[in-house]
């Protein structure tokens, strides 16, 4: 797990402070002191030569460890060594910009020299010059130290993933074989003697520190180390809790900050605890190499196991069931909540003792056995934690909780864990006991990583919401500092939130995947780097170890734009002021686009080269002559339709004898709902190359409501002339503006023929009005004792 928690082990340094072992610039002979404002002396020879001596002794370091775990302190220093040298080189920046200024005041050299006073300035030169010389060969060493340094992490990441490849797939003795406990009962003279060796270093560093005049001191801060440990922690979580309910606003944001701060107080306090231990022993006399390899092991283990403790009790928060962020019952929440100190107590002494091998350089029969015995360990409380979990689960689905029984992603967290147990115990027995462990530090990275992710995003969300909400004092001064309404603030809340939660989740699961196991804050931005500016594409080399990487991408990327639709559809689009069909076009092209820019980013990670994909378009090319013709042009037809937006969704159209409304505007083709319910389906370029008749276009078109009736010769013409006005111009759906009117159409032996005319406001209600009018006209020609005409009969 030191391997795989190495990423957020440096955040948390970075955040806390740098730990006990970290070697600063300041420590470092020739580092300018720029506190006192004067001078910034130069690097001097002694001093490159001792980076020289300590680069070299890493590499010896590197060359000497024989398994993949020895490569983590090393990394770590070299790292630590490029941090310096960047320190160093920006010192020394000042002073070169400082000379290059002097020597322009003083111009160049003249050809020869014409008076006295000229000597002194000669001679001011060349001191400068001499001094600039100086600077700017210090500056060429540091960074030819730099770019050896950056090989070597180049290098170490190649060692330790040729190690780690060799340590999954190597089969030894399974934990039913005699032989995988033997080393552990009975251990070589060898490993005897270098256990012996440890234990003498970690007796000579506490007789240092225990030496008559300094046993005071050191009693006082161990002792303090432990109160801010145990009582310090619970009085800083108390006293955030207090600033939390007193300061916070009531509602969603007090209980994401509340969970954050508990987190935070258990973190802070544990560093502050293990500076004053790292200072105890260590104040008078540094550390031997060994035991100063082994406390950097040390520190990220106890990092590592207080934050499954500190985000345990943050999330799950049993003592106060109303603060808890996720919708976990409290039956469920106390079933889990020991687990979390069980497995954090087993992995800090288990990983202890393995990094005491480690440290102490023991037989890899001896590491491996110690990875066994953790990954049996671990196999062993997860499956207990499922098991009681499982039974809550089912009695309180049995009780008729409909949380718990339809809660889809907490069912998908047991399954996942589950098989990852099963997979884990199938290794242990036959013998992969590295993949055992693996698995099993794999399945706590990914608690530590979403479960810390969750918690910011519930806290990014929450913040939004507060901060923009127009009923809070920061809302009510954007409203009149940006002079903006209630709905553009919510909107506003909405779009950085969203956005936010998307690129946490996306880092949560870069830093998941991408990362990979042991990898380090740089290596892992790098990696971020690689992906979103697209260094992977700069040649064609499809190897089998991309495809993974492109299948995550795909498929991540797939899901990421899902959500991110339907948050578009569901949350941010509703709230602007746009008409449904714009906000489909809006939706349908940003879909589209994600699709395209998920395509780059799988070819990206496949490691495709752009310059080398010629024969890719030119097979595209011959394939568009012959049988993508119409694809791509109904596709270009149907990015004009998004753009130009000659017809949207919701209007109602009249193209080839089809006649309906237009209920979805895809890629390649347009869906029409025509009045009985059915559906077709319309090519793009038929929307675009034939004539179309948009009824609704601009939203103030009007229908027609014509009825033409045939009356007998003998009727009185402006009876019925009235009759049929009164009828239109009673109509409660009958426009008075344009006025209906009725016109003589025709006259014939077998009758007169009337035409009346009304308009409606939507051309969608013509039908309905029409047989509304023609129901009440035949009843009131039946009440005036006028009949229709009949037809000729034939």
């Amino acid at each position: 797990m030191r391997n795989a928690l190495k990423s957020l082990m440096f955040i948390a340094l970075l955040l806390l402070g740098s730990g006990g072992v970290a070697v600063s610039a300041a420590d470092l002979p020739g580092t300018p002191d720029v506190s006192t404002g004067a001078p910034l002396p130069g690097v001097t020879q002694s001093d490159l030569q001792a980076l020289q001596l300590r680069l070299d002794g890493l590499k010896q370091q590197i060359s000497s460890a024989n398994n993949y775990n020895q490569l983590e302190g090393p990394q770590d220093r070299v790292q630590t060594f490029i941090l310096d040298i960047d320190r160093l080189s920006a010192s020394l920046l000042p002073q070169q910009a400082q000379l290059t200024v002097q020597l322009g005041v003083l111009g160049a050299a003249p050809a020869e020299a014409v008076a006295a006073e000229q000597a002194d300035i000669a001679a001011q030169r060349a001191t400068l010059i001499e001094q600039k010389t100086k600077v700017d060969t210090a500056l060429k060493n540091l960074a030819t130290l730099k770019q050896s340094a950056t090989d070597l992490i180049t290098q170490i990441a190649g060692i330790r993933r040729t190690l780690l490849e060799s340590e999954l797939t190597l089969s030894t003795h399974s934990i039913l074989n005699p032989g995988f406990w033997s080393p552990l009962v009975n251990p070589s003279a060898d490993d005897r003697q270098r256990l012996r060796f440890f234990v003498e270093q970690v007796q000579q560093t506490g007789a240092e520190a225990w030496q008559p005049g300094q046993r005071f001191y050191t009693a006082l801060l161990v002792i303090l180390a432990f109160i801010v440990w145990t009582f310090g922690r619970r009085l800083a979580d108390r006293w955030m809790a207090w600033v939390c309910i007193h300061r916070m606003p009531e509602g969603r944001l007090r209980r994401s900050s509340l969970a954050f701060a508990s987190a935070l107080a258990t973190l802070a306090t544990t560093a502050i605890a293990l500076e004053l231990l790292y200072y105890a022993c260590t104040r008078h006399v540094p550390l031997p190499p060994m035991l100063a390899t082994f406390s950097e092991e040390f520190e990220k283990v106890v990092y590592a196991c207080v934050l499954i403790t500190g985000l345990s009790r943050a999330l799950l928060s049993t003592e106060h069931p109303s603060w808890r962020l996720p919708g976990v019952a409290d039956e469920v929440a106390d079933t889990l909540q020991p687990f979390a100190r069980i497995l954090a107590a087993t992995l800090l002494v288990l990983v202890t003792s393995v990094q005491v091998s480690n440290a102490s350089g023991m037989s890899s029969q001896i590491v491996i056995a110690g990875r066994g015995i953790i990954a049996l360990v671990v196999l062993g409380i997860v499956t207990t934690l499922l098991m009681r979990v499982g039974r809550v689960r089912k009695v309180l689905a049995a009780a008729g909780d409909t949380q718990v029984a339809g809660n889809t992603f907490a069912g998908v967290i047991y399954t996942v864990a589950t098989l990852s147990m099963v997979l884990s115990f199938g290794a242990l027995l036959t013998g992969y006991v590295s993949l055992a462990r693996f698995i099993t530090y794999e399945l706590v990275w990914a608690f530590i990583v979403f479960s810390g992710f969750y918690l910011l995003m519930q806290l990014l969300k929450d913040s939004c919401e507060y901060f923009f909400s127009p009923r809070h004092s920061s809302g009510k001064a954007l409203k009149q500092l940006l002079g903006v309404g209630d709905r553009r603030l919510e909107q506003a809340s909405t779009l950085l939130a969203g956005f936010g939660r998307a690129a946490l989740l996306l880092l949560a699961v870069i830093t998941l995947f991408v990362g990979g196991i042991g990898t380090t804050l740089g290596q892992l931005a790098n990696n971020i780097g690689t992906i979103l500016g697209g260094a992977g594409l700069r040649k064609l080399n499809i190897v089998p170890g991309h495809l993974l990487n492109a299948m995550l991408a795909l498929l991540i990327g797939i899901y990421l734009i899902r959500a991110l639709r339907r948050w578009l559809d569901n949350e941010f689009l509703p709230k602007t002021d746009m008409d449904p069909g714009m906000c489909a076009s809006l939706s349908t092209l940003f879909s589209n686009i994600g699709y395209a820019v998920v395509i780059l980013l799988t070819l990206s990670s496949l490691g495709v080269q752009w310059t080398n994909l010629a024969w890719i378009v030119s097979a595209l090319s011959v394939g568009i002559g012959f049988g993508l013709q119409e694809i791509v042009k109904n596709f270009v037809s149907g990015l004009i339709l998004l753009t130009e937006r000659p017809v949207k969704v919701g209007d109602l159209i009249s193209i080839s004898g089809v006649e309906g409304d237009i209920r979805r505007i895809n890629v390649r083709a347009t869906e029409i709902q025509l009045s009985d319910r059915s559906i077709v389906i319309v090519p793009n370029s038929q929307l675009i190359s034939q004539n179309l008749r948009n009824v609704t276009l601009g939203g103030s078109a009007q229908g027609v409501a014509t009825l033409e009736l045939m009356f007998p010769l003998d009727i009185d013409p402006e009876q019925v002339q009235n009759l049929l006005f009164d009828t239109y111009k009673e109509h409660e759906t009958i426009l008075e503006k344009p006025a209906p009117f009725v016109r003589f159409s025709k006259l014939t032996p077998d009758g007169i023929t009337l035409t009346v005319t009304g308009y409606v406001a939507s051309p969608r209600i013509v039908g309905t009005t029409k047989s509304d009018l023609l129901f009440e006209i035949l009843k009131r020609l039946g009440a005036a004792g006028i009949e229709l005409a009949k037809p000729p009969s034939t």
